[in-house]
Order: structure tokens, then sequence, then C-alpha cells
């Protein structure tokens, strides 16, 4: 551990150093630390969305294989439903015929008891039989239903693959020439090249775990919020068939410390519809900024959405953002606090989060 921040220390040395030689350039009219903060925004953003382009590539060649194997598998149930189909035309006709009828009757002219039972027992076998035929004629057909409609999503995400690859690819470029354009004006190319460098090596060896460390502490955190609020006296009140949780951020701030340690310098503030969330720890500055929404599918549920997300004074990509609301689940389930109950609204106002519930039937 005393290696990872010597390490730490030792890179943010490097950038800070850097840092310091701007404001004697700008002096003479050159790159301003304001200017050179831009540049290693948007150098960061490059980065990330450079990483958010090999997801979507990796992602378009797995629904490329998974498009591939459901064409086969469709091939193949397409076959076997055409036989089956068959078994099961030849079972309905010998039902509209009446050749099931005429067996039953020769069943039920049988001359005596021992007759009838080995009669009944055959027609038994028949009956389960055409009752097979035809419950496999539904479960081939349902099959087939599911891989073609398979089929057509996966086609409809590959598109959208498609599109958005293209348009982050675009991005990329339109950023890169912007980043290319203010270093060739900036004054001291080899220093901001230097530190754009050293930047990304912060990041991608140091910097992203750090931010997925309190995203995970977080996520771990959220699954306990239930369990906290039950305890909680007045946290839940009721009018008629309504409820309403109310969390202040005092409490919950209390809460997150109760659980890890790495927030004892983090606290979140409610506002207005919007939810902030910020602090230090070593050199390391985190700052969150969201909103709850509530979600129907897959469950009711309280989701978080990241609006912002500054690190170290940098603000991230959109794409970073997404990838970490996909990796970590920030939300709450309040059918975990009552189970009759679902989220109906949700809000925040100076200091306070609401979420208004209803019961469910």
């Amino acid at each position: 551990m005393k290696r990872h921040y010597g390490i730490t220390a030792f890179i943010l040395c490097i950038i800070v150093f850097v840092f310091l030689q701007l404001p004697s350039a700008y002096a003479y009219g050159e790159s301003s630390p304001e200017d050179t903060r831009e540049i290693l925004q948007k150098s960061l953003s490059i980065v990330e969305i450079d990483h958010e382009i090999e997801r979507i590539a990796e992602r378009q060649k797995q629904l490329a294989q998974q498009y591939e194997t459901l064409s086969v598998q469709l091939q193949e149930q397409e076959q076997q439903i055409h036989i089956q189909q068959d078994r099961a035309g030849a079972v309905v006709r010998s039902y509209y015929t009446g050749e099931r009828d005429s067996l039953l009757m020769t069943v039920l002219g049988a001359r005596s008891f021992k007759d009838l039972f080995v009669l009944y027992d055959y027609y038994q076998i028949i009956i389960g039989r055409d009752q097979a035929v035809l419950d496999k004629y539904q479960d081939r057909y349902r099959d087939l239903q599911q891989t073609s409609t398979q089929i057509r999503q996966t086609t409809a995400e590959l598109s959208e693959m498609k599109t958005n690859l293209q348009n982050q690819r675009e991005r990329v470029v339109a950023l890169q020439k912007e980043v290319d354009d203010q270093i060739a004006t900036s004054g001291d190319a080899a220093a901001i090249q230097k530190l754009m460098d050293e930047l990304t090596l912060y990041w991608e060896n140091i910097g992203i775990y750090e931010v997925k460390r309190y995203f995970k502490a977080l996520a771990s955190a959220m699954q306990n919020l239930p369990d906290f609020i039950q305890e909680q006296n007045g946290g839940i009140s009721t009018t008629g068939t309504t409820y309403t949780i109310r969390i202040g951020q005092d409490e919950l701030n209390a809460f997150l410390r109760s659980q890890n340690s790495i927030f004892d310098d983090f606290a979140f503030k409610f506002n207005q519809d919007k939810i902030t969330a910020s602090g230090q720890r070593d050199q390391l500055q985190l700052s969150i900024e969201g909103h709850y929404t509530v979600e129907n599918e897959p469950q009711n549920s309280i989701r978080f959405h990241v609006d912002k997300l500054v690190f170290n004074q940098l603000e991230l990509p959109d794409t970073t953002r997404r990838m970490l609301e996909r990796e970590f689940d920030l939300g709450f389930y309040p059918q975990k606090i009552l189970s009759f109950v679902k989220a109906t609204d949700v809000s925040t106002s100076e200091g306070v989060l609401e979420v208004k519930l209803a019961i469910s039937f």
C-alpha cells in the first residue's frame, strides 16, 4: 500500500512541477494555466473515448458471433419445425377424419372387462403420443419464435453499435484536431505533450482504479441502505395508501461512513433536483453530480444517473460516466424495505431526498 501511494505521489509531483512552469510562459503571452487544463481535459477525454471505442468494437464482435450462431440455430429449428409440423398435421387430421373416434368406439365395444382394459391402455398410449407430438410442435414453434426475436434484437443492436462506433471515432478525430491545434499555438509544445503523457500514464495506472474504488464502495453501501432506512425513526411515513421515505444528507453521510472509511473525507449534498458528492483523499480529488429517477425495468428501483464527473479538476467524458453506471449499481430498491410497494416518484430538495411509494397490486 505504501509503495502504491509512493508511485502516486511521484507522478503527481511530476505533473505539478510541469504545471508550475506555465505561469511564466503565460506572462509572455503564451499558454495560460486554464488553456493547459483545457488541453489536458480533452486529452483525457480522448483516452477514455478510445477505451469506449474498444468496448464497442468488442461488443460488436460478440454480437456478430451471436448473430451467426442464432442464424445457424434458426435454420436447424426451421428444419425441425417442418418435421414436427407434418407429424402434428397427421395427428390433427386423424381427429378430424374420425380415426380416433372409431378407436374409442372399439374400446367401448369390448366384450369383456379384460379386453376393455387392454384396449383402453392402447388407446391411452396412442392419445399420449398424439399429445406428445402436438406439445413438441408447440415447443419447436416457441423456440423458433424466440430465436427469430433474438436475431431481430441482435440486428438492431449491431446497427446501433455501428452508428455509435462511427460517432465516437469522429468525436476522437475532432478532439484530437483541437488538441493538436492548441498544442501548436501553446508556445511550449514539448512541455504540454509531456504533461499529457504523464497524465495519461497516471490516469490509466492509478486514476481510473481510484475512481472505481469510490464507485465500488458506494455500490456496496447502497445494498445496505434499505436496512438503514428501516432502522431510522420517522424514516418512513404513510398517508392513506401512499408511503414516503425521507433521507437527510447528514444521515446518508453518516451511514456511508459507517460502511466504509473511504467516505470519511467524502460527502453527499442534496440540492433542488440535483445531488453532488465530492471529496479528497491524499492527492486525489473526485466530484460527482447526478440525479435519481424511478425505473421499472428490469424491476422497480431508484436509479442514480451520473451527469458530471470531475477527477482532479478535469471533467471526464460521458463515455466514462456511462461505463461506471453500467459497472456499478448506485441505486436502491424500495421493495427491499416494503415488499408490497413500488416507487412512483423521487425528488431532492435542500438537504433531503424524498421517495414516494404506492401499494403495488
